[in-house]
């Protein structure tokens, strides 16, 4: 017995399908020495199923499926994998069988040899398995597949589908600032257009406590007001995880893989701990390739990017960056700021302004630490009957903030360190000029701006003339860069910071 064992899957009944080319006959292919006769036969029906779909379709599914024998009434496919079958016969069985009836006759069969590892399943060693005809989707349903429209196939959504969505997370009460900029316009985008943008999959990634889930969420709700029909399902990966091995176990393999295929918008949080998890892994290949093949929308999230998550498959991170991949960063000053507005609105207190301030500027790593901070900060309020002062204020800082804030440091400070450092002229720092020293200074101003204060890249551009958010960037890119592999730069960054009293690099 070789290694791979072999299943073979019987298709005999036949489905018309409107506009198949008449233009092929079974006797007008070359015939050809070494071709045997399954290989003529195959050819002709790949010329009239490759008129009928995508080219790209075409190549992915098609191209791959040899043709092994044909017995008069029988003609035997072999496909590379049972995932392979279950695609095809879904989305293109009924064409199939009706391109076979053309070239063929009203009375041939297709059938499918697939190949499956034995690896997969220990109890396929020995013997082949005959698995009975996959029941056909509905007639008015397949052309709707065919034509690339993700959700036309379900007619309704039941009652007690599991979405696991929260309904409080939407984007109405998301606060959008340029630390998230990219990934919430990428989500209204896919929110109101599932699986017709260029962003499937949509990866996020950032560190906890920034919106991640709260943004991901936000499409799934809004999909779902605009969308009636439209199936939208919520996981992690340690769920899903969980879900796959208990299918095993209770032999519902095929209940947990269909229903995955089935749904429209797939939001999967926290992919970095499939990690380690090979079989997991696999499945997940499978169903995103199913998903992304048909349509579906696939949203994820990460702590990393995906190119540096170990222990992953290369062929997993490769699928996950087909689409966008965003970066959520932590909040600046006026966005943390607005959250706190936002969220003293909701509790239906106004915050004094010291009070306020002060939040913004000592909670700066985590916008689920800063809503924690301001909880404490209302109960202590409204339980101990405390006075809502900067006193107070302080005192719950100090209890909750994961790190207390670096030396406070005004623009004006580190502009005049740099200017003196360098002994170049403020106004050439903060001018136009393009001489490659005074360019120098610039960028290295704009590193420590960034790096020590609470401004956005709005506010430090604005400093220098009025440049735009992503000149700041590239400037702090540069500077990191050369602090890495240039000694000068390193020593001239120390310097700086050592007459500003921060911690050097």
């Amino acid at each position: 017995m070789p290694q791979d064992a072999t299943m073979l899957f019987a298709q005999s009944d036949s489905e018309a399908l409107p506009k198949i080319s008449p233009q092929f006959h079974a006797d007008s292919a070359p015939s050809h020495a070494n071709t045997s006769p399954a290989d003529v036969l195959w050819a002709k029906c790949l010329a009239i199923i490759r008129d009928n779909i995508n080219p790209q379709v075409f190549r992915t599914w098609f191209e791959n499926i040899r043709a092994l024998s044909w017995n008069g009434s029988k003609l035997l496919i072999q496909v590379p994998s049972q995932f392979y079958y279950e695609w095809i016969e879904e989305h293109y069985g009924a064409l199939m069988r009706t391109v076979l009836s053309q070239i063929l006759g009203a009375g041939a069969e297709l059938q499918y040899e697939v190949i499956v590892d034995k690896s997969e399943d220990t109890t396929l060693q020995d013997r082949t398995i005959r698995l009975p005809a996959m029941r056909q989707q509905n007639p008015a349903n397949a052309s709707a597949t065919q034509a690339g429209l993700p959700f036309a196939q379900h007619q309704s959504v039941p009652q007690n589908f599991p979405t696991y969505l929260n309904q409080t997370y939407v984007f109405e009460n998301f606060i959008r600032g340029e630390s998230n900029q990219l990934a919430a316009a990428a989500a209204i985008a896919i929110a109101d257009n599932p699986g017709k943008t260029k962003y499937n999959p949509l990866v996020l990634y950032g560190s906890t406590g920034l919106g991640k889930t709260h943004l991901v969420q936000a499409i799934g709700n809004r999909a779902q007001q605009i969308h009636r029909n439209i199936r939208v399902f919520y996981t992690n990966s340690e769920r899903f995880t969980m879900e796959y091995v208990n299918a095993i176990q209770n032999g519902k393999i095929n209940e947990f893989t269909n229903f995955y295929r089935s749904i429209d918008i797939l939001i999967v949080d926290d992919i970095q701990f499939f990690s380690g998890k090979e079989k997991t892994q696999d499945n997940f290949f499978h169903t995103f390739n199913a998903l992304h093949q048909s349509g579906k929308q696939i949203i994820l999230t990460s702590d990393k990017p995906p190119k540096e998550i170990q222990g992953v498959d290369d062929r997993l991170i490769s699928r996950f960056q087909w689409g966008l991949t965003a970066d959520v960063q932590p909040p600046d000053y006026e966005m943390r700021l607005a959250i706190l507005q936002r969220k003293a609105a909701d509790e239906g207190t106004q915050l004094p302004g010291d009070v306020i301030e002060y939040l913004a500027r000592n909670i700066t790593s985590s916008v689920r630490e800063l809503e924690g901070c301001l909880i404490s900060l209302l109960a202590k309020v409204s339980l101990d009957g405390r006075e809502l002062t900067i006193d107070l204020a302080r005192e719950v800082v100090k209890g909750i903030a994961s790190e207390h804030p670096s030396k406070e440091i005004s623009v004006k400070s580190i502009l005049s360190a740099v200017s003196e450092h360098y002994d170049i002229a403020l106004t050439l720092i903060t001018g136009k000029t393009r001489k490659q020293e005074v360019v120098l200074a610039r960028q290295t101003a704009m590193y420590i701006l960034k790096q020590h204060t609470q401004l956005s890249l709005k506010s430090i551009g604005s400093h220098f003339g009025g440049r735009d958010h992503t000149t700041v960037i590239h400037s702090c890119n540069m500077v990191k860069n050369y602090l890495e592999t240039d000694a000068r730069t390193q020593t001239a960054m120390g310097a700086i910071l050592e007459k500003l009293g921060l911690k050097r690099p």
